[in-house]
């Protein structure tokens, strides 16, 4: 999947493509057409860099509903031929999810497009993964002869069938089908059903890893098998190197650490980075700049692990350089360092947003940190991030980052962030968010009413809204 085109981050579609809550706000203000328009571009060209934790779908939703919107768009997208020729998840999943809100909130017509895509669509385990959480009985059954058909009575099929039922994310259809009288679908699903459950027993039974007793030197050469492979195998390896090497075997292993072969040496980096061995700052650094990026990465990612005093020392001295190991350092100090280590943090979050733009994945540490050290003077940098960034997830962390470090943020970006798309951040908008913002009151009702709202929200709403609270 390519990277969706994000519109800048002042237009209506930009607003919506990230989630944001003045996204809804602004929709709602504009000419219906245009907003209806945005909404759909939105659903059916998923802005999500990675959609399979982003959130947008119940946002998408309630905007239709705000909107009376219709899904005729949608059921075009769906039944668009390209459907059977393009069938990853992501052209059809967040429309497929939006329609399942929908019908939780009673639209017929999101019900009814669901049921009809499962029986024909490409991605019907997702159509019928949202009916088996809103669906009744019945219409579940009336599934059963379509989506059974879909694999053929043949030892090819009957795997395919067996897999399905294995992986489905959502067993309740399968397990009314299995009840089904039809030889053709009740007794094909049970044989299915059992079938599944025996190729995971069988997988369980044949363990490709390491075994008792074996020594130091059979983990390593296992760890470079693997990575001659292509599997990265040093954070497992490491873990056995713990349970199989004692005192004797630590210049070994400080050895391979020092200049084995790449899978060795990485596997000792982790083991020696968890043991907090006194050795391996040097050697981590000594191996961040080494020639292979296989070994240079892994020892970035090893020095990150460490949690002890020492790491956090070294990390002073290394937050100044300009390579990844430096980056590596800020982002340690803004998880584990102390107030003195704020001016390194805020120099860290300023180079990274003017070098790398407001997506930069080092912000996410970054952005936690500012929040948790309390830097005030990060909030102006902070409001950027959260106005630009396209991840909805980064900019959760901002605002609950701006929660803490800036006075306004009460008025501000947290009256919007009460429509966000994310969970968590209309949970921080919900504890945070002046009420005397009559559009505050208002919103704070209505999430402790929707039944599709988190419970988190709605117990951080019944916290500003309860009987022991202050008055809304």
């Amino acid at each position: 999947m390519f990277d969706p085109f994000i519109a800048p981050s002042g237009t209506l579609l930009g607003l919506l493509q990230r989630g944001r809550g003045d996204g809804t706000l602004h929709a709602l203000a504009a000419p219906r057409p245009e907003a209806l328009a945005a909404l759909n571009h939105c659903v059916l060209s998923d802005p999500r860099h990675d959609w399979q934790v982003e959130n947008r779908s119940l946002y998408y939703a309630r905007l239709y509903l705000d909107l009376d919107g219709g899904t005729e768009e949608i059921e075009r997208h769906l039944w668009d031929p390209e459907d059977h020729l393009d069938t990853d998840d992501s052209r059809t999943g967040l429309a497929l999810a939006v329609l399942g809100h929908l019908a939780s909130y009673g639209r017929d017509d999101a019900l009814v497009l669901l049921r009809r895509y499962a029986a024909t669509g490409a991605n019907w385990a997702w159509a019928l993964d949202e009916l088996a959480l809103r669906d009744d009985d019945a219409g579940l059954r009336s599934l059963a002869g379509p989506v059974t058909d879909r694999f053929p009575a043949t030892p090819e099929g009957d795997a395919g069938l067996a897999a399905a039922v294995r992986d489905a994310f959502e067993p309740r259809p399968w397990r009314l089908w299995a009840d089904d009288p039809r030889p053709a679908i009740g007794a094909r699903i049970r044989a299915a059903g059992e079938q599944g459950s025996f190729d995971r027993w069988q997988r369980q039974m044949r363990p490709g890893g390491p075994r008792p007793g074996w020594s130091v030197q059979a983990v390593f050469d296992w760890a470079q098998q693997g990575l001659e492979r292509g599997s990265v195998l040093h954070v497992p390896a490491a873990r056995c190197l713990t349970a199989v090497a004692g005192a004797e075997d630590r210049p070994l292993i400080v050895e391979a650490a020092r200049g084995g072969p790449d899978g060795a040496r990485c596997a000792a980096l982790h083991y020696l980075a968890e043991a907090q061995d006194p050795a391996v700052l040097d050697l981590i650094e000594q191996a961040a700049v080494d020639t292979s990026r296989t070994v240079a990465d892994a020892a970035v990612a090893a020095f990150e692990r460490m949690c002890g005093d020492a790491a956090v020392e070294r990390a002073r001295r290394w937050a100044h350089r300009p390579d990844a190991l430096g980056a590596s350092a800020s982002g340690v100090l803004a998880f584990r360092g102390v107030a003195q280590d704020a001016p390194l943090v805020l120099a860290a979050l300023r180079e990274t947003v003017r070098g790398d733009g407001p997506d930069a994945p080092r912000l996410w540490t970054l952005v936690d940190g500012t929040g948790r050290l309390e830097i005030a003077c990060a909030a102006p940098v902070l409001r950027h991030i959260y106005r630009e960034t396209s991840s909805s997830h980064l900019r959760g962390r901002a605002a609950q980052a701006l929660a803490a470090t800036d006075p306004s943020f009460a008025t501000g970006f947290a009256v919007e962030c009460l429509w966000d798309c994310e969970e968590t951040t209309r949970e921080v908008a919900a504890l945070h968010a002046e009420t005397g913002d009559i559009r505050v009151a208002e919103r704070l009702r209505r999430l402790a009413a929707d039944p599709a709202e988190e419970a988190e929200v709605q117990t951080a709403v019944r916290s500003r809204i309860g009987p022991d609270a202050p008055a809304v």
